[in-house]
């Protein structure tokens, strides 16, 4: 059977984007720049008030974000997730296959999952969440089949939230490390590095081959302040972990030693998904035989990418010669 670069898991959402001004958030009760879970009522009322502006409608989830920015660089991927039994659900289905995505989630009762996404004219991005049907994805929606194809397993953090979801990252991971199948797990964020910090080394100490975080989760879960010290502590429990630092790049640990990825000058719109895009160019170039460094170089040019447009994914995706002079 052919084989799968990454197979992703995480919470199925249709992200719903719209440029706001501070005003808005004002009006609608959210603090700037943060992600809040809402229940359907608040998030239908938040629809309303955008009222004419111009949305965007796309398959999202920072796991899906990811596993579209790997295949719209000519990756393979697959994802795991729960949606409903509506449109939006078969929104997100279609949305994903576009771009060759294995996809076919399990379907609930609930509404499927949304996240609005509201962009104010500094890049920065206020994220209100209702995970609906997509807070059931379960260890029964993990395909063992699927999982013995894939070159590499990638989970959302996000998950570990709820029962069922660690249920279905743990189900996953342990039938990645029994069919020799590499782990990569995102952090996702401070929030969740802060109430599951031992758990986190609990991960890293076992199935976890690849580890992403920013610098704000790695000082969390360090408890240090420099970054390349906060990256050297991650990797003696590691074997790989990849640190962002925004408009200064990255610092990738691997063998051993610290690689620096230079960042890329670039004037951010939205800055929706830049971490989700990083990983899914670092992992398209480490599972295609690209070295770590190469693809660490492509990974910071395509989050510098997706943060000067609008939305998550690329609008103008890399050609082939772009890939290779960058990896080469």
């Amino acid at each position: 059977m052919k084989s799968i670069d990454v197979l992703g898991i995480g919470n199925a959402l249709v992200d719903i984007q719209a440029q706001v001004d501070d005003s808005f958030l004002t009006t609608v009760g959210f603090d700037k720049g943060v992600m809040t879970l809402v229940d359907d009522v608040r998030q239908q009322s938040v629809l309303q008030h955008l009222g004419s502006r111009p949305l965007n409608r796309c398959a999202g989830g920072s796991a899906a974000n990811t596993i579209v920015g790997l295949a719209q660089l000519g990756g393979s991927g697959a994802f795991i997730g729960k949606v409903g039994k509506d449109e939006i659900g078969d929104f997100f289905s279609e949305d994903m296959r576009e771009f060759g995505i294995e996809v076919n989630p399990g379907k609930a009762d609930l509404p499927s999952g949304t996240c609005a996404v509201l962009i104010t004219p500094d890049a920065q991005r206020t994220m209100l969440t209702n995970l609906g049907a997509a807070g059931l994805v379960s260890a029964d929606d993990v395909d063992v089949n699927l999982v013995k194809r894939a070159k590499y397993v990638y989970v959302e953090g996000y998950l570990l939230l709820s029962e069922t979801g660690k249920a279905a990252a743990y189900r996953l991971m342990d039938l990645a490390k029994a069919n020799n199948v590499k782990v990569a797990l995102t952090a996702s964020d401070p929030f969740l590095v802060n109430i599951l910090r031992d758990e986190i080394w609990d991960l890293l100490h076992g199935p976890v081959d690849l580890f992403f975080c920013n610098e704000e989760e790695a000082k969390s879960l360090t408890g240090k302040e420099d970054p390349i010290a906060c990256g050297a502590e991650i990797h003696r429990h590691a074997e790989n972990v990849a640190l962002t630092l925004g408009p200064n790049g990255s610092i990738l640990m691997h063998g051993g030693e610290a690689i620096a990825i230079e960042g890329v000058d670039i004037k951010a719109v939205d800055t929706t998904g830049a971490g989700d895009m990083y990983a899914g160019a670092l992992m398209y170039g480490i599972t295609n035989g690209k070295s770590w460094k190469a693809a660490g170089h492509l990974a910071s040019h395509a989050a510098a990418r997706v943060v000067s447009q609008l939305g998550a994914r690329l609008d103008h995706t890399f050609t082939p010669e772009e890939v290779e002079h960058l990896t080469s």
